[in-house]
């Protein structure tokens, strides 16, 4: 039996081609036919966002980065279609432009609870499909309790700062590998690939992978003495 291959992904909340990423990765996954461990780290990509932001994503971009209105227009329009075309409907209209770090403090949550994959899921779609607010923390339990946390417990940790370190420790941790933009994952916790890449890509990343693995195991075997 082959040993299940770790992937760890860094991506954020409010980051389009993330969610993009995505979708993307996990077709390669389905293509790649064989079960793959995934875990999701922090990166901020604005942290110096305020929680309500008084104002549209244009209205951020252009005036917090500097981008001329018909420019971020369409980048805007050019994203929204490469969504569409992995079956994600981005409303760009009523996004709510926010902090993500306690979002972030969430997924680690759920992480400790199992259900990590499910609240990453869900805190994309709210962001981007569903002109949900990801960053205030009375919003983000009422999303915790529609994947099945405790909405109680989830206001105690956010309120708390229980998992503020930890999502430190991931932002330091990309820092190291030299993670400037997101998503970006990491095979094995030795190959990296970076932007949301085709599915192809993802698949034979995996295979490639699972054939180190397979050899590596056969090496190890091959020179282990026999028994008397």
């Amino acid at each position: 039996m082959s040993e299940t291959i770790k992937v760890d992904i860094w991506s954020d909340v409010q980051c389009p081609w993330c969610y993009i990423g995505k979708r993307k990765f996990e077709a390669g996954v389905a293509a790649f036919g064989d079960e793959v461990e995934v875990e999701y780290h922090s990166f901020e990509l604005a942290p110096d966002t305020p929680v309500d932001f008084a104002g549209s994503p244009v209205e951020y971009l252009s005036e917090r980065k500097g981008i001329p209105v018909p420019q971020v227009l369409e980048m805007l329009e050019r994203v929204t279609g490469i969504a569409e075309s992995v079956g994600l409907h981005y409303d760009y209209d009523s996004v709510h432009q926010t902090n993500t770090i306690k979002a972030h403090e969430l997924l680690h949550y759920a992480k400790a609870h199992g259900l990590q994959l499910e609240m990453k899921e869900s805190l994309l779609k709210a962001y981007f499909v569903d002109g949900g607010h990801v960053g205030r923390v009375d919003d983000l339990a009422d999303l915790a309790a529609t994947v099945g946390l405790d909405r109680a417990d989830v206001l105690r940790s956010l309120t708390e700062n229980e998992y503020l370190a930890a999502v430190k420790a991931d932002v330091a941790q990309a820092a190291e590998y030299g993670i400037q933009g997101v998503p970006f994952f990491v095979i094995d916790g030795k190959y990296g690939i970076s932007g949301a890449q085709d599915p192809d890509t993802f698949a034979q990343a995996l295979r490639q992978v699972q054939g180190e693995k397979a050899a590596a195991t056969s090496t190890s075997m091959s020179t282990e003495e026999p028994h008397a």
